[in-house]
């Protein structure tokens, strides 16, 4: 399908979000010209393990300097400069196709209502206030929206809760033709969440805050509901003057992502899809959990980010996705890594991606979310 049928039968939506037909037919060339593949996604550099002391744990609770960080963290929250942007563009294809935010975890309780929950309770308990914003996106917009609005927010005044899409852009055949799926339409996806800092700059959300007095914003998928407002780490993140931070959890036998790796003397974090055929990557022991927390300021500004060969299965057919990274801006900012729980009440990295999830770590849920 050339782009000029594409833009006169879907650019009306497609343009709702945000899409860009420059950047696409940039993407169409360089499939046809064979300089973006799968190879292409491969780090250019030396990957090399970080030294002991690049990432650390969180001081031990009941520690002087554990305290120290919580009370920074809790000045933070209750000068109104912390604030929370949720990662809720996914499709949750493995819980059947739904919005995954709307699904209920716990009794009637979905993902976005622990998210928010937990969100106004801390803020409450600091005595402040805490901003949530969700990066939706074509797929999960509306079902989010009508979700709090049928749920009144779950008890979070409005003026609290925001909303805004991450980009869009359709998939492509291999060799740069327009996918089309079995029907003959095209399909359009979400080109990543390194949509973020971008998207939200777009929003108008990131200047208002900014504005607002706003200093800190945390990240996480709606999914990892150990991704929890922290005081500590947001202390942490503060006191250490920190551009992003990172969390990192120890790496479990079959797990899939990125982890931090010195490049050209810089510690970033590097995900799988970019490390050489060669590379052994057990050489670190940790990976990336894509929980952060950034200082506001300084994600107000683009970034050349890098584009990123995907296949994906739509259907019986292949298809190629083109995607950026969030865990790259650390290439670009000063970096913060630490080291966080997996287990417990403490921990803070428990994705729940299918059903069979919710069902083996539903005392873990309980545990972490207790009932009000």
């Amino acid at each position: 399908m050339p782009l000029k049928a594409l833009e006169d039968k879907h650019l009306e939506y497609l343009s709702r979000f945000g899409f860009d037909a420059e950047l696409l037919e940039s993407w169409r060339d360089r499939l046809r010209d064979g300089s973006l593949t799968a190879e292409s996604n491969t780090m250019e550099g030396q990957l090399l393990a970080p030294a002991a002391d690049q990432i650390r744990a969180l001081p031990k609770s009941g520690t002087p300097e554990r305290d120290e960080l919580i009370a920074a963290g809790e000045e933070a929250i209750r000068n109104g400069e912390f604030g929370i942007v949720v990662l809720n563009g996914g499709m949750a294809t493995r819980f059947g196709g739904v919005v995954k935010g709307t699904v209920d975890v716990l009794g009637d309780r979905s993902f976005l209502n622990l998210k928010l929950t937990d969100a106004h309770k801390t803020a409450e308990r600091c005595g402040g206030r805490i901003p949530v914003m969700l990066m939706n996106s074509f797929a999960t917009d509306e079902a989010t929206r009508d979700h709090l609005r049928e749920h009144s927010n779950f008890g979070v005044p409005d003026d609290l809760v925001s909303h805004f899409t991450q980009f869009i852009s359709v998939r492509l055949e291999q060799g740069g033709d327009i996918f089309t799926t079995e029907d003959g339409d095209v399909s359009p996806y979400g080109p990543g969440h390194g949509d973020f800092s971008f998207a939200l700059r777009a929003s108008g959300l990131l200047e208002k805050f900014l504005e607002g007095g706003g200093k800190h914003l945390m990240l996480a998928n709606v999914d990892n509901l150990g991704a929890r407002v922290d005081p500590a780490i947001l202390g942490h993140h503060i006191v250490n003057k920190a551009e992003v931070t990172c969390e990192t959890a120890p790496k479990w036998p079959g797990d899939v992502g990125g982890s931090p790796y010195v490049v050209d003397g810089k510690l970033q974090l590097v995900e799988q899809i970019r490390y050489p055929s060669d590379f052994d990557p057990e050489i670190v022991d940790v990976f990336n959990t894509n929980t952060f927390h950034f200082d506001a300021k300084a994600i107000d500004r683009d970034f050349d980010l890098g584009w990123y060969y995907v296949e994906k299965s739509v259907g019986d057919k292949k298809a190629v996705q083109i995607e950026r990274l969030v865990g790259e801006l650390t290439k670009f900012l000063k970096s913060n890594f630490i080291r966080v729980k997996r287990t417990g009440d403490r921990t803070r990295f428990l994705p729940i991606k299918t059903p069979d999830d919710l069902d083996s770590c539903r005392d873990e849920i309980v545990e972490i979310y207790p009932a009000d």
